[in-house]
Formats: structure tokens, C-alpha cells, sequence
């Protein structure tokens, strides 16, 4: 078994996909897969342990309309429906301020689709 890529890692988006439920919530940042209608599909144990989320209150639920609403802008969902739009890579990282459902917390935010992926990642990283 190969080691847990790191939040920084190339080639994360084919990675994740690739991953099992547990070598998910192994990893030490926290990752949310959705699918091209913006349902969660998937929430790793780091994410549900930051966020205060269970994955059984979130998964089946759309992402920025429901889960993560604070991500429902032309910074992060409008470059997913770009990608998906223009059929393009989407691997970027910017800084980010997630203030839903609690107190303002500065992140790091990786957003990751492609061509020949069904799912969609967004990798949240707090140790900024």
C-alpha cells in the first residue's frame, strides 16, 4: 500500500478518486467528493471532525447549498461549473475563510475536477 498523499501532492484529484472510504479518512486534511450535480458523495473523518459534521447529516446533501454555503461563489463553485463548462482540469489552491456554521477559520482550499473523473474535490486544509 502506498503512503497518504499530502494535501500538496500532484496528481491528488486521481488519487482520491482512486481511494477506499478508510484510506480516506486516513488522511490528515480534509476532503468533501461530490458529483457533477454538487451532491456529496463523500466526507472524510478529518472533515467531519473539524467541521463538526457527521458524514450521515451531510452525505446525499448538495454541497454549496446545503453543506458548505459559504463556498457557493465565483471563488470556489463558479471554477467547478467553469471546469466542468470548458471540459478542463480544475487543480487550484487559494486561501480561503470558511465561516459557515462556525467560527471564522482561515484555510487553505483545494479544488480538483477533470476530464474522465466523475467526482469533484474540495481538500481543506487548517494548518495554515
Amino acid at each position: 500500500m502506498s503512503s497518504n498523499p499530502s494535501f500538496d501532492d500532484s496528481g491528488l484529484l486521481r488519487r482520491l478518486d482512486a481511494m477506499s472510504d478508510a484510506e480516506l479518512d486516513a488522511l490528515d486534511f480534509g476532503v468533501i467528493g461530490f458529483d457533477p450535480a454538487g451532491v456529496v458523495r463523500r466526507y472524510g473523518a478529518h472533515e467531519s471532525k473539524s467541521s463538526g459534521l457527521s458524514p450521515q447529516r451531510v452525505l446525499g446533501l448538495s454541497l454549496f447549498n446545503e453543506v458548505a454555503v459559504c463556498m457557493n461563489n465565483y471563488l470556489v463553485a463558479q471554477r467547478f461549473e467553469d471546469a466542468a463548462a470548458e471540459d478542463s482540469e480544475l487543480d487550484a489552491t487559494i486561501d480561503y475563510v470558511l465561516t459557515l456554521r462556525m467560527r471564522p477559520v482561515k484555510v487553505r482550499l483545494r479544488m480538483l475536477a477533470g476530464p474522465g473523473v466523475t467526482a469533484r474535490f474540495v481538500a481543506i486544509d487548517r494548518r495554515t
